[in-house]
């Protein structure tokens, strides 16, 4: 990652931190820490901006569902706060703003995709909120999460439950729910990646993958239900 990456990162943001040393380490996967230990370097890794960004998150949607939603019982303003702050989710927000590139990985994750894998994009995604909260405080923290993240809740409604969407959708325009399959599983059993298909009235078939089965289901539903609304407008 060189000093060009981050300026252009910053820029995508819109946020310039006073201590870049923070936007390093929240690029930082555990790879690349480990390998820099293995050469002496010590290098440290994201997850605790991790842990800071994701509390930093969750307080900041809360926040903004309670404001804004006045008509949605506890349990609905719960599931909705949990679609938002999930790892696909926040992956695709991650790869908005072109967090990939920016990262820095391990030889091994650089080579297996880890630029572009859902678990590594959203738990740095968590680690740059972290970031900019211990940088600038709450309110850039505020405004980096309604830009590229609660923004798109009005637009797409990328967020919901893709999935409880597209049944009702399907039983809708069909008369009939949606067919979910196993296509692939591979991988070292610690990070296994599933991929799934989704079957629409027997015609229509989307297919995408995930590190659990349920991400990989919702990544097919969201694909579909693009496809759907296309066909329908």
């Amino acid at each position: 990652m060189t000093d060009n990456t981050k300026a252009r990162l910053q820029e995508t943001v819109g946020y310039h931190f006073r201590d870049e040393s923070l936007l390093t380490l929240a690029l930082t996967h555990s790879s690349y820490a480990h390998e820099s230990c293995r050469d002496r370097r010590g290098v440290e890794c994201n997850e605790r901006l991790e842990f800071l960004g994701d509390a930093v998150l969750e307080l900041i949607t809360s926040e903004y569902l309670y404001e804004n939603h006045g008509e949605m019982a506890e349990g609905r303003l719960s599931k909705l706060r949990a679609s938002i702050v999930c790892e696909p989710s926040l992956a695709i927000c991650a790869r908005d703003i072109g967090l990939g590139e920016c990262l820095r990985l391990g030889h091994g994750e650089e080579l297996t995709g880890g630029r572009d894998r859902a678990s590594i994009l959203s738990d740095a995604f968590e680690a740059v909120i972290g970031a900019i909260y211990l940088d600038g405080g709450t309110e850039p923290a505020r405004e980096f999460v309604n830009r590229f993240v609660l923004a798109n809740l009005s637009q797409e409604q990328l967020f919901e439950d893709a999935k409880t969407v597209l049944q009702e959708i399907s039983q809708q325009m069909f008369r009939n729910e949606p067919v979910y399959e196993l296509v692939l599983e591979e991988g070292p059993a610690h990070c296994r990646t599933f991929t799934m298909s989704c079957t629409v009235d027997g015609r229509y078939r989307e297919v995408a993958s995930g590190h659990s089965k349920k991400s990989a289901e919702q990544a097919c539903a969201r694909k579909m239900l693009r496809r759907l609304r296309e066909m329908d407008a």
